[in-house]
């Protein structure tokens, strides 16, 4: 259980911070980068939330939790060491990837083909879940770019990427089923 006691530590303020093992890195690492920015996706999904209710709202919750698993998992270096941490790592398996992409299913089976690229926008859930999918998709490209000098979880890049499909099916289904999409018209402005 997580227990915070007191908000501030004094222990970053010369620009370094503490990792899921108790390693120091400076807080400007790719890994802390990495793990920063689903921290600042897992922000932009709560006010995604805000448009959202029912069933969508249930999976919304569903993820942001996921979201928390993901940055403990991107915090935690040196997989190797799993075996010997007094505590078990929190890691992102197959599993969380799998219902990502069930749910996929399940919201793009109701849903007319795409005809033309989507602008993002149209009602306020879909625009606020297309940023979501942008911001996921930047996480995804550090997580992949941390993968290159240290290792990451495949399973953790892996649900990043099935993620921002997520957010785009989901983002059609809350502009009515797909039909308030904003099309993309080549050239219109020329």
């Amino acid at each position: 259980m997580v227990v915070l006691n007191k908000i501030y530590t004094r222990t970053g303020d010369k620009g370094d911070t503490a990792l899921g093992d108790g390693s120091r890195v400076a807080k400007h690492s790719a890994r802390v980068t990495a793990y920063g920015t689903v921290d600042e996706l897992n922000a932009t999904l709560g006010l995604a939330r805000l448009h959202a209710a029912g069933d969508l709202d249930t999976a919304l919750s569903r993820i942001q939790n996921d979201l928390f698993d993901l940055g403990a998992d991107l915090c935690r270096p040196n997989m190797a060491d799993d075996a010997e941490a007094e505590y078990p790592p929190l890691r992102i398996i197959a599993a969380q990837t799998e219902r990502l992409e069930a749910e996929i299913d399940a919201m793009n089976a109701d849903l007319e083909p795409l005809r033309s690229f989507i602008l993002p926008g149209g009602s306020p859930l879909a625009a606020h879940l297309h940023l979501c999918r942008t911001v996921s998709r930047r996480a995804e490209r550090l997580a992949v770019e941390l993968s290159t000098i240290e290792e990451v979880n495949s399973d953790a890049v892996t649900y990043l990427n099935r993620l921002s499909d997520w957010f785009f099916v989901a983002a059609r289904v809350a502009n009515n089923g797909g039909k308030d999409d904003v099309l993309w018209v080549p050239g219109a402005n020329r």
